[in-house]
């Protein structure tokens, strides 16, 4: 079966039904929005018997079987969910989804709800017959890339725009936080009437609820994006972040772009570097221009400076740790 966008999901279930549903991926606000629209669309067609299966450690997959065999004395058509939030049926699990992909019982819809899966488990054989028989909604991370997008299509909805700087305010704002988003955006909906919102109404109104990852630091200095770096450092201070930790993320980074100017010194193919150097995502991306926008001589005095934030942590240096990352970060990002 195709895959269905969650923008799209919407659409698909006007056109009717499907008698399998998969939902995988990290962003739970996504994911649980494809859900509850294909809840609401089966209530609405006559599926009001609703039946939940959680697969925990030692569940007992005959629960499966009989589920999809068993009639209900009050409903003849129902939604059987099942749930597995560790991504990994087991052996026997594996064996009773490939089963219900092949046999979908009749007069059920049946959706399964999966977290974000590796690779390897998007080609094991139960998730490819499951993908083979079901409609699949993708719920992948709305980054800071798709954010302002996916903001936008929310306001559009209820009759609101915002110019680009007021856009940009709003993203700042919420960055890493879509629950809190949505929770934003459904609040300027009851503040202000249909039309384009100013940025003095969004300063008044919007609150600060951006969260920041320590993992995606590297990607706002590696683009040279200064502002979002001190953000992302200022927030991530705030929320109690392990100053070790974000030290690592610069060292580490700082690190892997010296061992990709040696590799291209010595002519080696950038996608075995990349291979090497585990540059996937963004990273891999962004790692050259990095290189040469900051250069070989700055890196150098870049982990030194890490080496000095490393004894002020220890308490073998005097010094706010946090200050001189602060500094490092703008270093690195101009």
């Amino acid at each position: 079966m195709p895959a269905v966008s969650p923008d799209a999901l919407g659409a698909s279930l006007e056109r009717g039904l499907a008698s399998l549903y998969l939902i995988h991926g990290e962003e739970a606000l996504v994911a649980l929005e494809a859900v509850d629209q294909i809840r609401h669309c089966a209530r609405e067609h006559g599926y009001l018997e609703r039946e939940v299966l959680s697969v925990e450690p030692g569940f007992d997959w005959s629960q499966l079987t009989n589920a999809m065999t068993s009639v209900s004395l009050f409903a003849s058509q129902k939604l059987l969910e099942i749930r597995i939030p560790g991504g990994k049926p087991g052996t026997e699990g594996s064996e009773a989804l490939i089963r219900l992909a092949a046999h979908l019982p009749e007069d059920t819809i049946s959706l399964i709800i999966l977290p974000k899966l590796e690779r390897q488990q998007q080609q094991s054989k139960w998730f490819q017959a499951l993908e083979k028989s079901a409609t699949v909604v993708h719920a992948a991370a709305i980054d800071r890339t798709l954010l302002p997008a996916w903001m936008s299509r929310r306001l559009k909805a209820q009759g609101q725009t915002l110019s680009p700087e007021a856009l940009g305010f709003f993203v700042d704002r919420v960055e890493g936080n879509l629950l809190a988003a949505r929770q934003e955006v459904d609040k300027l909906a009851l503040l202000y009437p249909s039309g384009e919102l100013t940025l003095p109404m969004l300063r008044e109104a919007v609150a600060n609820v951006a969260r920041f990852d320590v993992f995606h630091l590297s990607e706002s200095w590696l683009g040279g994006d200064g502002a979002r770096t001190a953000r992302m450092l200022e927030g991530l201070e705030a929320e109690g972040e392990a100053v070790v930790l974000v030290l690592w993320s610069f060292s580490e980074d700082v690190r892997m772009l010296l061992r990709l100017r040696q590799g291209l010194k010595d002519g080696r193919n950038i996608r075995d570097l990349a291979r090497e150097l585990r540059l996937w995502g963004p990273k891999q991306k962004l790692a050259q221009p990095a290189l040469r926008r900051i250069g070989a001589r700055k890196l150098m005095a870049a982990l030194e400076t890490c080496a000095r934030i490393d004894q002020q942590i220890k308490g073998a240096l005097q010094g706010d740790p946090w200050s001189l990352l602060r500094v490092l970060a703008a270093n690195l990002a101009s």
